[in-house]
């Protein structure tokens, strides 16, 4: 039966990040399914609260007065939380703004995704400390994207009874139908083997590490996407001598990404902190059938991952690590390509949308019942 489903969290499409994009094809999905669905976001542009149908959801973003640890403020969010009239109310975690209003109107039974622990700002913890316990156990239900970030977060661990292993997810056909003209022409332009990194430029990705381990691999490899770490990293690969091995592409529009995924011969996500949780783009490698090399973080990204199965996990913030790895599998087709197919067919059967959209509404009824 329609449920009246209320998601809320900081950002929205068209602002670019795996949450966004998440809680975009969850809410599209949702209303396609004949639900009644509202995103209620900040506003990006600023001082005034705009509402717009977008796709079948009704996408309030609430007027933002200032940022502070990237967190938008609002206060007008929580006055519209309170003229809404939910059935469920969805959280992103982390963004303390929705999760107080939320825990002080309590107007609904509320779901948290609860997509990473908060590492890097530690004054709004100490601040946000005993009120994120008071969040966490007043939800219904805590939706983690892996098993292993339940075990490894100091958060969820003591929640581990009203935990449920929800996995983030893509539209897997739009990384695997074949493009085989984009393909030959980004193999053209780029000398192979070829490595590819796509993501924000942020300090967590480990980027350092992998341009360190660029020295000692004969390959070339692809970075694509913008961040703050972008002209620090173009400088250090110049400096260590890579300047012909290593191409920042910045920003790649959606169309052309999935040729990019399958024009690699493997995908590196080299992230060194947990703030990576669990690396939807390694969900994109593998749906384009690219074997994966990732980092034990003890979050999601091994978990995603399967090391010997679906690619292959290394210590973090190890350079020889990662050279190891990537002679590992360019030296071996058959072992590539096997874990490419393999790739490929865990993100059909775990990582699909609609397979997401399942989990979730049964969530949601379990809760309501």
């Amino acid at each position: 039966h329609a449920m009246r489903i209320l998601h809320i969290y900081k950002d929205y499409h068209p602002v670019l990040g795996g949450i966004e994009n998440h809680l975009r094809w969850l809410a599209e999905a949702q209303a396609a399914r004949g639900h009644d669905v509202t995103v209620l976001v900040t506003n990006p542009a600023g001082m005034r609260t705009v509402v717009r149908e977008e796709n079948g959801v009704r996408v309030i973003r609430a007027a933002r007065f200032a940022t502070v640890a990237s967190t938008p403020l609002s206060l007008s969010l929580p006055a519209i939380l309170a003229r809404e009239k939910p059935d469920i109310v969805h959280l992103q975690f982390p963004y303390p703004v929705g999760e107080v209003s939320q825990w002080l109107l309590r107007r609904a039974p509320t779901v948290i995704s609860y997509q990473s622990d908060v590492v890097r700002q530690a004054t709004i913890l100490r601040f946000y400390n005993p009120l994120l316990k008071r969040v966490l156990q007043q939800a219904a239900r805590i939706l983690a994207s892996s098993p292993n970030y339940i075990q490894s977060s100091p958060w969820l661990r003591p929640l581990a009874h009203k935990c449920t292993v929800v996995p983030l997810a893509i539209d897997v056909q739009r990384f695997s139908i074949p493009r085989h003209d984009e393909v030959a022409r980004i193999r053209q332009r780029f000398p192979g083997p070829l490595l590819l990194f796509v993501g924000r430029l942020r300090y967590y990705k480990g980027l350092d590490y992998l341009i360190r381990a660029m020295k000692h691999v004969d390959a070339t490899l692809l970075i694509i996407g913008t961040g703050p770490e972008a002209a620090r990293l173009g400088a250090m690969s110049y400096e260590l001598g890579l300047a012909q091995k290593i191409h920042f592409l910045g920003d790649i529009g959606d169309t052309l990404l999935p040729a990019y995924y399958q024009a690699a011969d493997v995908f590196v996500l080299p992230a060194s902190h947990r703030s990576e949780a669990f690396g939807i783009v390694l969900l994109e490698a593998m749906a384009a059938g690219t074997p994966l090399i990732s980092t034990e973080l003890g979050t999601g990204t091994s978990w995603v991952n399967q090391d010997g199965v679906t690619g292959l996990v290394t210590r973090p913030r190890d350079p020889t690590a990662l050279v190891e790895a990537i002679h590992t599998l360019l030296r071996d087709d058959t072992l590539r390509h096997a874990m490419g197919e393999r790739a490929r067919q865990r993100a059909r059967s775990e990582f699909d949308l609609p397979v997401l959209v399942e989990r979730v509404e049964r969530v949601y009824e379990e809760v309501l019942r």
